[in-house]
This record gives C-alpha cells, sequence and structure tokens, in this order.
C-alpha cells in the first residue's frame, strides 16, 4: 500500500510539474503588445481575439491537490482528507466537452474507542470518472464552467489498520463502489493557455459496510464535499 501511494504521489506531482513546465513555454506566444495610445474600439476588438484565442482550444489537461470531508462508516465522524486530482477535457465547441477525472484522497478514520486500542487508521480513497463538462461564462480573464462525472471508487479501508478488519471498526468495506462527483470549476487566466483553477466539489459514494459488520444499516450514499485547486494548461484548436 505504502509503495503504491508514493508512486501515485509521484505520478501526481510529476504531472504538474509538466504541465507548469510546458505552459511556460508557450506564455511567450501568447504576449502581445499594446499600442501605447489604444482607441476603445481597438480594445474591444484586441479582447476579443484575446477570449477567441482561450476558448477556442481543443484540450485541457489540469492538476493539483486539495481537501474532502469524508464519512469513513455508517456511524463514525466525518474525518478531513488531503487530495490530488488530475483532468483532461475534449471540447468539442467553446462550450461542452467530455471530461476524464482522477482523484485520490489520504486521511484517518475516526473510529473512536475501540477494544483493540489502536489509534485513528490511516484509510485512502482512488476515484476514476468521466463526464460532461460545461462552460458557463467566459471572459478575458475568468471562466466558470461545471461538470458531472461519474464511474467507480476504490476504497481502502483496512490496510492502516494493523490487520484488524474494517468490519470491527465499522468501516466501509474496502473494494470498488460507485461514485460521482458535480462541481463548479473557476479559472483564472494568467494567459490565453494558462490558468489557475480553483473548484468547490461535491462528491458521492456508495461504500457500504461488511457482511460481517453489526451495525443494523448496511450503507447509503456518501455525501461528502471539499475543493480543489491547481494549474491548467490548455492546447489545440477546435476546427
Amino acid at each position: 500500500m505504502f509503495g503504491f501511494r508514493i508512486s501515485v504521489k509521484s505520478v501526481a506531482t510529476l504531472f504538474i510539474a509538466t504541465l507548469v513546465i510546458g505552459g511556460a513555454g508557450h506564455l511567450q506566444a501568447q504576449v502581445s503588445r499594446r499600442p501605447r495610445h489604444e482607441s476603445t474600439a481597438n480594445r474591444k476588438e484586441r479582447i476579443q481575439r484575446i477570449i477567441h484565442d482561450t476558448y477556442s482550444h481543443r484540450y485541457e489537461v489540469a492538476g493539483g491537490g486539495g481537501y474532502l470531508r469524508f464519512r469513513s462508516g455508517e456511524t463514525l465522524q466525518k474525518n478531513n482528507e488531503v487530495t490530488f486530482w488530475m483532468t483532461g477535457t475534449r471540447y468539442f465547441n467553446p462550450k461542452l466537452g467530455i471530461t476524464a477525472d482522477i482523484r485520490g484522497a489520504y486521511g484517518h478514520a475516526k473510529v473512536g474507542n475501540t477494544a483493540f486500542n489502536i489509534p485513528n487508521p490511516q484509510i485512502s480513497q482512488y476515484n476514476f470518472m468521466a463526464g460532461p463538462t460545461y462552460r458557463i461564462y467566459s471572459r478575458q480573464k475568468y471562466a466558470v464552467s461545471i461538470y458531472g462525472v461519474g464511474g467507480a471508487a476504490l476504497g481502502k479501508f483496512d490496510t492502516g489498520s494493523k490487520g484488524i478488519p474494517s468490519s470491527e471498526l465499522h468501516l466501509w468495506e474496502t473494494g470498488y463502489r460507485p461514485a460521482f462527483s458535480v462541481g463548479a470549476n473557476l479559472d483564472y487566466n494568467f494567459f490565453p493557455n494558462f490558468a489557475m483553477r480553483i473548484s468547490p466539489t461535491y462528491v458521492g459514494g456508495l461504500y457500504r459496510l461488511s457482511p460481517n459488520d453489526t451495525v443494523t444499516s448496511k450503507g447509503s450514499i456518501q455525501n461528502n464535499v471539499g475543493f480543489n485547486i491547481g494549474l491548467l494548461y490548455r492546447f489545440g484548436r477546435i476546427k
């Protein structure tokens, strides 16, 4: 588990570094000289060109980190988790695209006092989702889009409990389960092809309790909220 987690984090770090380097290498090409005295008409025309240049890109890749409040068991308190995320979006027009979304989250479940007398065990989840993205607001410096994605989540709830089964701690059962997420992307453009992104997000999960758990209810939809923050790079052109 430890080796896998380090590997996933390393891939995420490499992805973000590549994003920054790739964006920086194209920034100079995006800078246009402005005339010293610019008429209102010329200014509006220039801004429209920049807007078109920004949102006519065919592809976006983005990545970063974040925070999630996660429900780790039917009767347990929510716990804090740190996250990483990576997305890739293919736009069919300046507004509508399809997004592939990968996320990871790490935290310590609040199991409380138990007969096993162990500290709160580490848990993790990995989400693999896809779905539509729709840009509802686009200006020279700002853009807002909304998205809805769904897919599968791999929850690991008994790897940090020193061999104690998750059912004994009333944690969710380890394994793959359906997951979905909706949220908004708030982009601030440094250049037409390079931006910062902040995303308030809701993550829904369908983890369940082990059949061996003594809790009467065997699980329900987990409603988790948080936010992501990172960098965005655009490339290619919509024909």
